[in-house]
């Protein structure tokens, strides 16, 4: 599916993570491949760590501003906090 017909949910998260908060990409559409680059992509930009598990993308910390303008600049227009 194109980048701008994405409806992209980010999501702070702590829940059996020992309090710590991660930031979750969901309800991305598309190959698992591409799923895996969009979330290299987002750990480059935000200079952590992550995973990509359930269809999910994970990011280390509280990094929902920063995803948010990353993908809003490579067209994602329908990502919602």
């Amino acid at each position: 599916l194109e980048p701008a017909q994405q409806n992209l949910r980010l999501r702070l998260d702590t829940k059996h993570r020992s309090g710590k908060a991660v930031t979750l990409v969901e309800y991305f559409v598309g190959t698992e491949d591409d799923l895996e680059k969009l979330g290299k992509q987002l750990k480059t930009f935000c200079g952590t760590g992550g995973s990509v598990k359930d269809r999910q993308i994970i990011i280390q910390g509280d990094q929902r501003d920063k995803i948010f303008q990353f993908l809003l600049k490579n067209n994602y227009k329908k990502t919602k906090k």
